[in-house]
């Protein structure tokens, strides 16, 4: 979060801090960039919304719109922005709040109970 004050990046780091070792932290980042699960994101059958900002270091932006293309009826919203956590007082936080407001809101089909069924 490089546009973070210290005391944002106190909170985003102290449950971190107090949860693991320095050493285990390392070994769970490690393990997580391994991860990989393009094969399976054509089978994801939920809703699915993906926001990414444009210029995050932590996950590259091109990764961001590859993977919401593999997900069937993904929405990708680009958020302008650094940061990983987008923050309350960034130009991006009205725009990710009106997308996940748009997208968690019931549709007709919804309330009728004909869509979105498990």
């Amino acid at each position: 979060m490089p546009d973070a004050t210290t005391e944002q990046m106190q909170w985003f780091h102290e449950p971190q801090r107090v949860t693991t070792s320095p050493e285990n932290a390392v070994r769970l980042r490690q393990a997580m960039d391994k991860v990989e699960v393009s094969d399976l994101l054509g089978h994801v059958s939920v809703p699915t919304l993906v926001l990414h900002c444009r210029d995050e270091a932590m996950v590259p932006f091109e990764e961001g719109r590859p993977m919401a293309r593999m997900i069937p009826g993904a929405r990708f919203i680009a958020l302008e922005g650094r940061n990983h956590l987008i923050l309350a007082d960034e130009p991006a936080w009205p725009r990710l709040v009106e997308e996940v407001n748009a997208f968690l809101k019931p549709g007709p089909e919804d309330i009728q109970g004909t869509a979105r069924s498990p």
